[in-house]
């Protein structure tokens, strides 16, 4: 598969996991930091995409422990959360 192809891929199944909350937090991660990533990441982060929406939620919230398998700068940048845009009307009026 080339390299339009293959981010394409990745970029849907990180935008369509099921929930809203889900795919602000996996799509906006992969948005983000993509970009940046080397084949290492890519291959966390296809991983990561086999997990269930619950749990990467929760790891990147700090509701749930992180297993071992999971702890390490990549997570580090998920639980960051600084990529996430809400959308329009669901952002606090001053």
């Amino acid at each position: 598969m080339d390299r339009a192809s293959y981010l394409r891929k990745l970029h849907f199944r990180a935008h369509h996991r099921g929930t809203r909350e889900a795919d602000a937090i996996v799509g906006g991660f992969f948005d983000s930091y993509h970009a940046r990533w080397s084949e290492t990441d890519f291959a966390w982060f296809e991983a990561l995409l086999e997990e269930q929406d619950v749990d990467i939620m929760g790891w990147a919230m700090r509701t749930l422990p992180v297993p071992a398998k999971w702890e390490g700068p990549m997570l580090d940048l998920l639980m960051r959360l600084d990529y996430i845009s809400l959308p329009v009307g669901l952002t606090k009026a001053d």
